[in-house]
């Protein structure tokens, strides 16, 4: 029972690691794609997207994020059985960080003042 659950382990183990297995593929082969999406929440300060494309061997893509430190990140990137995936990064905007803070948070000695 036990080396019967090995062999079945080992085959499915060598089924997903077979890089013929890597992506969709169907009786015609690989099929070809197409995504986007973006979101722009002004309210929580979120704005990030990503476009990818696929001809059904190569992927190319790319997608931004805003950064809490008010630049813009993207990461345009390709990936295919040959190279595997390659990113590059980019930056742009300036980095903003708040020049004046609000008052000192005091809290009272000994429990004084808040009865």
């Amino acid at each position: 029972m036990i080396s019967q659950a090995t062999v079945i382990l080992v085959l499915l183990a060598a089924a997903h690691a077979n890089p013929d297995n890597y992506g969709p593929v169907y009786a015609s082969g690989p099929i070809p794609y197409g995504f986007n999406y973006a979101v722009n929440d002004a309210y929580k300060g979120t704005n990030f997207g990503q476009t990818e494309k696929s001809d059904g061997n190569s992927l190319w893509g790319s997608y931004t994020v805003a950064l809490p430190d008010g630049r813009k990140q993207t990461v345009d990137y390709t990936a295919n059985h040959g190279r595997g995936f390659v990113a590059k990064v980019s930056y742009s905007g300036k980095t903003q960080h708040p020049r004046v803070s609000g008052p000192a948070v005091v809290f009272p000695q000994n429990g004084g003042g808040y009865h």
